[in-house]
C-alpha cells in the first residue's frame, strides 16, 4: 500500500508540474513599470507677501516659508530684497533675486596680476538681461532642452519663462522686468538629486505655484 501511495503522489506532482509549465508558456510576461512613491499633494492655497520696504508683492502658497536668502549661487546676495520662498514638505525653494535697473552694482574685476576684487557699477538692463540667459545656460551640460517664452501677466508684468528638460538641477527659472527699474529674476530648486522622472510630479506641482506667484506679483 505504501508503493501505491508513493506513485498517486508522484503522479499527482507530475500532472501539477506539467499544469503550472503549459501555463507559464502561454501567459504573457508584462515587466512592472519603475515606480515612485505616491504623494499626497496640498491644495493650492495662497497668502500675500507685502512686507514693508521690498518693491514688490507677490502670492505665495500657504504651505510655504518666505525667509530672506543668505547665498545665491554661492555669491553673497547684494541687497536685502534677495528671498527664498521654502517648501520645506517636498525640499524645494524659489530662489528670488532682485535688482533695481540704474541702481548700485557690485561686479568682479580682474587685475594685471590676475586677482579679482570688487568694483561697483550700475545695473543696466542689458546686462542683468544677459547675467540671467548665462545662469540659466549653466545647466545646459546636464539639460536635454532649454526652451524660453515671453508671456505677459494679468498686471502687465513682462517677462521670460525658461523651461529646462533633463537631470538638471532646476526645471523651471524665469525673470520678470518693467525694463526701467524693476528686474526680478526666479529658479526652482530641490534639495535632492536632480531626476526627471521622479521630481516631475513635484515640479508639476510647484510650477503651478510659481506661476501663481508671477502671475499676482506687482511692483512698487
Amino acid at each position: 500500500m505504501t508503493t501505491i501511495k508513493f506513485k498517486h503522489t508522484f503522479f499527482f506532482i507530475g500532472i501539477a508540474l506539467s499544469l503550472l509549465l503549459i501555463v507559464s508558456c502561454n501567459s504573457v510576461y508584462t515587466p512592472k513599470k519603475k515606480g515612485y512613491f505616491k504623494i499626497d499633494f496640498p491644495k493650492h492655497a495662497y497668502q500675500k507677501f507685502d512686507r514693508p520696504g521690498y518693491p514688490y508683492t507677490f502670492e505665495y502658497p500657504v504651505y510655504a516659508n518666505v525667509v530672506q536668502d543668505s547665498t545665491y549661487f554661492e555669491e553673497q546676495p547684494e541687497n536685502p530684497y534677495w528671498i527664498n520662498v521654502d517648501v520645506p514638505q517636498f525640499n524645494a525653494k524659489v530662489y528670488i533675486s532682485y535688482n533695481e535697473i540704474g541702481g548700485k552694482a557690485r561686479y568682479k574685476v580682474r587685475t594685471k596680476d590676475g586677482k579679482y576684487v570688487d568694483s561697483i557699477g550700475l545695473n543696466k538692463f542689458v546686462d542683468l538681461m544677459e547675467g540671467s540667459y548665462k545662469l540659466t545656460f549653466k545647466h545646459s551640460l546636464k539639460a536635454t532642452s532649454i526652451d524660453d517664452s515671453v508671456f505677459v501677466t494679468p498686471n502687465g508684468v513682462n517677462g521670460i519663462w525658461f523651461k529646462i528638460g533633463g537631470n538638471a538641477a532646476t526645471a523651471s527659472q524665469f525673470l520678470v522686468s518693467d525694463s526701467v527699474k524693476h528686474f526680478l529674476r526666479g529658479a526652482l530648486y530641490f534639495d535632492a538629486p536632480p531626476n526627471e522622472d521622479s521630481l516631475a510630479t513635484v515640479n508639476q506641482f510647484l510650477q503651478e505655484d510659481v506661476r501663481h506667484l508671477i502671475n499676482t506679483l506687482k511692483w512698487r
